[in-house]
């Protein structure tokens, strides 16, 4: 085969330090879509991004090109860095180290954007 072609979804879920409630509902669109962003650019398309004031769920296509631990530092070291310049009430934001990762077969992608 000539080409390389992969189809791998992920669904990553991670908190904050401690589960703190510090993802306001204010800024939880604007997160979602910088997350987005982020993705975007690593070659990583979201296909849907959610959460809670202490968690995010991100559903997106995994590149060919890098391991999910590279995709899932830079996504949380982009999205601190930009809730840490939100303002002084977000100075102390920080993400929990560890993650979750799972893979998505095609026939559960719908349910599992549902969940989301």
């Amino acid at each position: 085969m000539a080409q390389s072609l992969a189809n791998i979804v992920i669904h990553l879920i991670f908190s904050t330090k401690e589960r703190r409630a510090m993802i306001p509902k204010g800024v939880q669109t604007d997160l979602y879509a910088y997350l987005a962003g982020i993705l975007h650019n690593l070659d990583a398309p979201a296909i849907i991004i959610g959460g809670t004031e202490e968690h995010v769920h991100i559903l997106f296509n995994h590149p060919k090109t890098l391991a999910v631990s590279k995709v899932v530092e830079e996504v949380k070291r982009g999205a601190s860095k930009w809730m840490k310049m939100r303002g002084p009430e977000f100075s102390a934001f920080v993400w929990q180290n560890g993650y979750g990762a799972f893979s998505v077969s095609e026939s559960n992608v719908d349910a599992v954007r549902a969940y989301i």
